[in-house]
């Protein structure tokens, strides 16, 4: 899943492992999410939204891929 998470993130000033810190997962966790590897629960994008200050459409959100 493409995210945002990494620009966010960098934009706080946050290393992976400092953001992992706050929002209880691994460090590798917050590599995988940020390479669109790994698929996180609503409640851990909430938290990682939280930790960045910004919303969820802002972090996660995914185009919808048209019809045509």
């Amino acid at each position: 899943m493409k995210n945002n998470v990494k620009i966010y993130r960098v934009q706080v000033d946050l290393t992976q492992q400092q953001l992992a810190d706050k929002v209880g997962v691994t460090r590798q966790t917050i590599s995988l999410i940020e390479k669109g590897k790994y698929n996180p629960t609503l409640k851990l994008c909430l938290e990682i939204c939280y930790a960045v200050n910004k919303s969820l459409d802002e972090v996660f959100w995914v185009e919808k891929e048209s019809d045509h």
